[in-house]
This record gives structure tokens, sequence and C-alpha cells, in this order.
């Protein structure tokens, strides 16, 4: 996540003036059938909704009700990890019993490589807790939703779907974008 949004983010938890922000998930598809969960962060829904609405009925998708994309997601905890000195082999089997069900390689926004491990996000905390006792400190967490099924399209069709993402993005309300185009 772009440090400007998560100092936004901070910035609205704590907000002067008592404002309420609540997470809300908005659902709907990109152009090409791409299914996308939006989370936002907000104090005002109706605002929300509207300025989602409008870069989803411009750039031909379709927003959608509470429920029409979120069964091809399942929310889980992500570890992001610096890879520098970790046996991988050794991590992931102690891992394993304290909730880790997939272990990988990512990047973070420079380019630079991260070990990424996943859990249930019920086991958060359990994993969190192991990797506390074994002195590993991650580079970030949090929880993510990974799509069961990945949408493969041509580059011409996945660029119009990123373009709806971009704009989505874009909104000072939106915290994160996730999608299943592979």
């Amino acid at each position: 996540m772009p440090k400007d949004k998560i100092e936004r983010a901070i910035e609205k938890a704590l907000g002067s003036g008592g404002e309420d922000y609540q997470e809300v998930i908005y659902e709907g598809y990109a152009p090409h059938g791409v299914a996308l969960l939006v989370v936002t962060a907000t104090d005002n829904t109706t605002r929300t909704v509207a300025n989602l609405r409008f870069p989803f009925k411009k750039m031909g998708g379709n927003l959608g009700n509470t429920g029409s994309v979120a069964f091809m997601f399942t929310q889980m905890g992500v570890f992001r990890l610096n890879p520098d000195g970790v046996d991988r082999d050794e991590l992931e089997l102690e891992m394993i019993d304290h909730g880790l069900e997939e272990m990988g390689d990512g990047e973070d926004d420079d380019g630079n490589p991260q070990l990424v491990l996943r859990c249930a996000f019920n086991d958060f905390g359990t994993l969190q807790a192991a990797l506390d006792a074994r002195g590993i400190e991650p580079v970030s967490t949090g929880a993510e939703w990974i799509p069961q099924n990945l949408i493969s399209l041509g580059d011409a069709e996945a660029e119009e779907v990123l373009k709806l993402v971009d704009a989505l993005e874009q909104d000072e309300d939106v915290q994160h974008v996730f999608h299943n185009l592979a």
C-alpha cells in the first residue's frame, strides 16, 4: 500500500472532531467480467458510493450488491518478510503448525524481494505470535482478499480493467482494490 494512503488512513483514524470512520467493502465487476472488491474507510457512505459509481459506469463496469462477488474471494492474513537470512524450508515447516497455508515470493513497491506468508484470517494472531517467538519482525502485515479463480485477458482488455482499478484507487476513501485478473 502506498505511503500516502497509509498516512491518510492514520490521519482519518486520529481525526479531530470525533468523526466516525467505518470500513465498507463495495463489490462490482470491471469490464470483461473481472470481479472487484473495493475496501474503503469512510465517514460518509453516500459520498463514497457516489464517488465509486462514477468510474464504474464511465469505464464499462458495474457496481454490484453486497455478496455479488465476495464469494469469489477468501480473506487471508498476510505477512511480508525480508528474505535475507531466512531459511525458507525450516520456516515453512515450523509455521505450518501455526496456521501457515501458503508461502511464496513477492516484491515491495520498490521491486525489492519479499517472502509472503498467508494464513486463514482466523489464524492471524497465532502465526504472528509464532513469528514473534522466533524473533522475526514482518515488514508489513494485514488482511487481503485472495481470488479463488483468476481470469486471463488479452493485453488490451487487461489494460481497460487496470484503468478502472487505478481510477478507483485515486479516491481518498479507497484503501485497496482486490481483483481476480491474472
